[in-house]
């Protein structure tokens, strides 16, 4: 089992290294630009321009799109791609500050989606008090012809994605929308990929739980498992209904075909949310085996001070009575009385402690 969780935590590793890469900004616009890149045809063309003269030259092109990228825009960075691309008020003030629920809404022409982008933290050694998944937001403009995505975290680049949608220019021809769809199916891959490594977490809770010699701290490891799976929950479950949405509604910015691949995207989407709410179910199993365990051990516990409370009240008892130091006391004046009174008293605590000892009290 462990080698297969270090196995595991390997390849996660190398996929966290591949889908994080850092992305120098490619524009003159401003330092939350990463990217503003034009296509057409499905092919990128060389060169990077203005957002204005990238926009330009596809309209004269009569098709293609541009495809900008930033990370964290200010609102005055923002201001001026929003007058260009005709961005509704309401999805750039949501697009600034963030801190927004998943969601796919249509403004004038433009699709405004939002996603949640999670990670797993990495860690050598789960605790109470461990960091297990961040989560970070992911805003996508998507018009007749142009993308703009915002990025809000420190994860979830989209440089990986976009060199793999570019080695594929028959995707990139479908349009703006084929972006929306790839980006979407990237998140949720990256919520499988997050899930697979809370299972290996919960998989070392639930050894340790069910080990010869569980620890007491436990309880903890385990809430805060359930908080970070709550996190990842957050994250998912909002999305069900804006992909079924892009799924089933009809839109002139997502076409019939495109949907078909929204569906697939859903599907992903609804076996990664069974997932984790098997994986809650599984922890409060867990919690309350570790509880009833601790139970049991406070039992066991008191059944054994009881048990030695029984034994040592004998010799107290007796004690007590001779301590009292009356006149008249039985065997008092017998050479062997001492020795009879001792003996009687640790035959009486043997046999006790030979009874608590048969019956598992000991």
């Amino acid at each position: 089992m462990s080698m297969i969780r270090n196995l595991r935590r390997t390849v996660r590793k190398a996929y966290r290294r591949s889908v994080d890469l850092s992305h120098p900004a490619r524009s003159p616009l401003g330092s939350s630009v990463v990217n503003c890149v034009m296509y057409l045809d499905g092919s990128r063309q060389s060169g990077d321009c203005a957002a204005e003269e990238a926009l330009r030259q596809v309209r004269k092109a009569g098709g293609g799109f541009v495809w900008i990228g930033l990370h964290e825009p200010a609102a005055d960075e923002f201001a001026g791609l929003a007058t260009l691309f005709s961005l509704h008020p309401l999805a750039v003030d949501e697009a600034v500050t963030a801190h927004q629920r998943p969601k796919a809404e249509l403004y004038d022409d433009t699709l405004f989606a939002v996603f949640k982008t999670v990670t797993y933290v990495e860690h050598t050694e789960l605790t109470a008090t461990s960091e297990v998944v961040e989560t970070g937001e992911l805003m996508v403009f998507t018009g007749a012809d142009f993308v703009i995505t915002v990025r809000h975290g420190a994860h979830g680049s989209l440089g990986p994605l976009r060199e793999s949608l570019e080695a594929a220019p028959e995707r990139l021809a479908k349009g703006p929308a084929a972006v929306l769809h790839a980006i979407a199916d990237h998140m949720v891959d990256d919520y499988l990929c997050v899930a697979d490594a809370i299972q290996d977490d919960i998989d070392a809770v639930e050894t340790a739980v069910f080990s010869e010699n569980p620890g007491r701290g436990e309880a903890g490891r385990i809430y805060q498992l359930k908080r970070e799976l709550l996190e990842l929950k957050r994250a998912i479950s909002p999305l069900d209904r804006p992909l079924h949405k892009l799924a089933t509604q009809p839109n002139r910015l997502v076409g019939a075909e495109t949907q078909r691949y929204f569906r697939d995207v859903a599907g992903s989407l609804e076996r990664v949310t069974e997932q984790t709410a098997a994986f809650d179910n599984l922890l409060d199993s867990i919690l309350q085996a570790h509880l009833a365990q601790v139970t049991v051990a406070q039992n066991e516990d008191m059944r054994k001070i009881t048990a030695w409370a029984a034994v040592i009240a004998v010799p107290t008892m007796v004690c007590g009575a001779y301590g009292m130091n009356f006149p008249h006391m039985p065997a008092q004046e017998w050479t062997y009385g001492y020795p009879l009174v001792m003996g009687l008293t640790a035959a009486v605590c043997f046999g006790l402690y030979r009874t608590f000892r048969r019956n598992g009290w000991l």
